[in-house]
């Protein structure tokens, strides 16, 4: 089986399991080779390229001041070497310093408002603003484009996801945590074309 018709498979199991009640609602909500808050650094190329494209020298990794690239195990197969961000722990503070230190343009230089790691989501059913619980505006407030990628719409916070970089710091900042583990606002990688 090709990879092209591997991920048909995949998207279509997605799609089937989406309606099944027994799967957690932040899990039906992100179908992505990678995963809900798995994202690869700035100025990544697309999934396929990127991982065929970077030599897993861990450049990234090093340059980065924030500590929030790290490499992937040998638990991961072929991905294992690869950087990513995990940013329900440690968020882009989008520095682009790693795109500067790629020695073979897997991570391309681009301007901080033209960064897409992925779109952030904010899910209705736990954001105690939707849910009219408490009045909380942390992720407007944490969005380095807070006005244009996060806007407070009647107090709630919307993505707009052509602003969206995905750097994860609305994510890190939200202060609910789901029972499944999720926060109320997670960042969906860029999927793939199936």
């Amino acid at each position: 089986m090709d990879r092209r018709t591997l991920l048909k498979v995949a998207a279509a199991a997605s799609a089937a399991l989406a309606g099944s009640p027994g799967i957690p609602l932040a899990s039906r909500l992100f179908t992505s080779p990678l995963g809900v808050n798995l994202l690869r650094p700035p100025g990544a190329l697309a999934e396929d390229r990127f991982t065929s494209t970077c030599i897993r020298c861990g450049r990234c990794v090093e340059i980065c001041p924030y500590h929030c690239i790290a490499m992937l195990d040998l638990r991961h197969g072929l991905n294992a070497g690869t950087p990513l961000i995990q940013v329900q722990n440690i968020p882009c503070f989008l520095c682009m310093k790693c795109v500067h230190v790629c020695p073979t343009g897997a991570l391309q230089p681009l301007p901080q408002s033209a960064v897409r790691m992925g779109t952030a989501v904010v899910n209705q059913f736990t954001c105690i603003s939707w849910i009219g619980t408490a009045l909380c505006r942390t992720c407007f407030d944490k969005c380095p484009f807070k006005g244009s990628a996060i806007t407070l719409e009647e107090l709630k916070p919307v993505v707009h996801a052509a602003h969206c970089t995905g750097c994860g710091l609305c994510t890190y900042a939200c202060p609910v945590t789901a029972p499944d583990g999720f926060k109320a606002v997670n960042v969906q990688p860029p999927l793939e074309e199936v």
